[in-house]
């Protein structure tokens, strides 16, 4: 049978963590009664530089149940993405299928049972998708349909209404590690790996304890990077609107002309002021989107890791990274 791994990344969840544990160790258990894992599976959390107790309490866990709970201690707080891609990176040579979900428990892990089945069919990647968002806010609701319009719209292949709750199986995350960009957005890569891929569908829980760690700012940079990392469209729009700027100038000048030889000249600044300010808008627009390319390739270029394992609890054995 397969061995499986469940990753969570963990970033400030001590109020969480003991819950997220034994709700996942009873999903492992009921898999490994009905045959369906082998008995030797695990989970893995990693501490993303959490400032309470969180890797307090991953140690206790595991000093508990030392085959069951395992540990990816990072260096510092490298965000979401950066985590997750370690806890997948170290689960690829423990295991032979891994499951990613995050410690707050509101994905449904009854699914997870159904991703073994597609997986046991011959999917490499199985994703955990949304039914609905109707215990969203209206805002949250109305951005995050936007966001993926608008990803399709420049051509990113990207699974509507899944985040990072998936399932792949060990050639799938062998391949996904073979993408060392710096500009991680995860729910861009994973259909570029290919292979065999299927959806589980479910509706969305309410977070078990403690509070969200993806405030609208961590969102807005989540959704900015997804689209600045898989397309060179927005550009493209720069390079549009300042066509049609030129266009309507032109236009303008035609009209001042006519104005000036019919005798119809309105003195005034307003207009003239307004255009230097909208030109001067646009211009500062255009020139901070090129920045923000130019940013993302002076990161890559520099080839750093993109985070530092400090420690790492296996089922045997604990040693520093």
């Amino acid at each position: 049978m397969d061995k499986l791994a469940v990753v969570v990344p963990c970033y400030n969840e001590e109020e969480v963590l003991k819950i997220a544990s034994q709700t996942l160790r009873d999903v492992l258990e009921d898999l490994i009664r009905k045959e369906k894992i082998a008995d030797d599976s695990f989970i893995l959390f990693v501490n993303d530089g959490s400032k309470d107790r969180t890797w307090e309490l991953i140690e206790e866990e595991h000093a508990v149940y030392p085959t069951r709970v395992c540990g990816v201690k990072l260096a510092g707080n490298v965000g979401h993405q950066f985590a997750l891609t370690a806890g997948l990176i170290t689960a690829k040579d423990m295991s032979d299928v891994t499951v990613s979900i995050d410690a707050d428990l509101q994905d449904d892990v009854a699914v997870i049972e159904e991703m073994i089945d597609k997986f046991h069919a011959g999917c490499d990647i199985v994703y955990g998708v949304r039914k609905e968002r109707k215990s969203d806010t209206f805002f949250k609701r109305t951005t995050a349909q936007t966001f993926y319009k608008l990803m399709s719209l420049m051509g990113v292949k990207t699974v509507y209404n899944h985040a990072d709750f998936r399932l792949m199986s060990k050639r799938a995350v062998e391949e996904f590690s073979k993408y060392k960009e710096t500009n991680l957005f995860l729910r861009g890569m994973m259909p570029l790996i290919g292979y065999q891929t299927d959806n589980v569908y479910y509706d969305r829980k309410e977070r078990v304890a403690g509070e969200s760690k993806y405030p609208l700012k961590k969102m807005l940079a989540l959704a900015f990077n997804g689209i600045s990392s898989f397309s060179v469209k927005p550009i493209s729009w720069i390079l549009g609107a300042g066509l049609v700027i030129i266009f309507i100038s032109i236009l303008a000048a035609v009209y001042a002309l006519i104005s000036y030889f019919t005798g119809h000249v309105v003195q005034g600044w307003t207009s003239l002021i307004l255009s230097i300010w909208f030109l001067g808008g646009m211009q500062l627009l255009a020139i901070g989107l090129v920045g923000q390319y130019i940013g993302k390739i002076y990161m890559e270029v520099k080839g750093r890791p993109r985070y530092n394992i400090e420690k790492v609890l296996t089922g045997d054995s604990k040693r520093e990274a």
